[in-house]
């Protein structure tokens, strides 16, 4: 990871769960990071805790289901800290909604947010790490529901959707980089079933159908799978993984 020390990375979601445990092993590794979330509070209290540490926390109160947050964003970074090297697209919902009687407003909730904000926070770096002649890397957090085929919880399958849609973008976006000529990388990591999180209804819908499962992730395991990623040499790009505790099911 030396490579990366002093460098800058923007990780989406910081104020909880593991876009916090994102954050905490990057600012331990030497980088500086800027985490985005809506709660200020929250984010105050991460850059108060990250004080001293190796690298830097900045906390950016913003909403990227909203172009003009992500667009001022961006301006603010690049004013402030420079250009972008890391992006880390770990900002993510659900709703318990059905596809046969669900609500539009459910259903777009989670579409702007896991699809539609993913997308302007990774064009916006790319365009940013493109300008500034920077060989970075987008990690995408999708999950272990966009990798089955339906879900068996019927609530959750908007959600599923919009992650294996996450994936396919993965996979889209490494096809028009390699259009351009970019070196740029790009990474996919599907966390199983992780404690400690906001998205309290999937995780308690997959509890809830494994009972007896012992093990759980913690966010600092997806943090360290971040580190992982980001250290392979530059030939090297770990393009799709999924991260499952021993014994879950699915």
């Amino acid at each position: 990871m030396e490579k990366w020390e002093g460098k800058l990375a923007i990780v989406t979601g910081t104020s909880s769960g593991i876009g916090r445990g994102i954050a905490i092993k990057l600012v331990e590794a030497g980088l500086r990071v800027v985490g985005i979330a809506r709660r200020e509070n929250l984010g105050r209290e991460l850059e108060l805790a990250l004080a001293g540490e190796k690298g830097r926390f900045y906390h950016l109160t913003a909403d990227i289901t909203k172009e003009e947050d992500v667009l001022k964003a961006f301006e603010w970074v690049e004013e402030n800290l420079g250009a972008v090297h890391i992006l880390v697209n770990n900002a993510g919902t659900t709703r318990e909604t059905t596809l046969v009687d669900g609500t539009t407003t459910s259903w777009k909730e989670v579409l702007d947010l896991n699809i539609m904000g993913l997308s302007m926070m990774t064009r916006e770096a790319v365009k940013s790490m493109r300008a500034n002649n920077i060989t970075g890397e987008i990690i995408h957090i999708g999950s272990l529901g966009g990798c089955i085929t339906s879900s068996p919880v019927k609530g959750l399958r908007m959600y599923c959707a919009s992650k294996h849609a996450v994936r396919n973008l993965t996979e889209g976006l490494r096809a028009e980089l390699l259009e351009v000529g970019s070196e740029i990388k790009v990474s996919c990591i599907h966390p199983g079933l992780v404690e400690d999180t906001e998205i309290g209804e999937y995780n308690a819908a997959v509890k809830g159908l494994f009972p007896l499962l012992e093990y759980v992730l913690k966010p600092e395991d997806i943090g360290d799978m971040v580190l992982f990623v980001l250290s392979r040499p530059p030939h090297v790009q770990i393009h799709d993984v999924l991260v499952r505790p021993i014994g879950e099911p699915l």
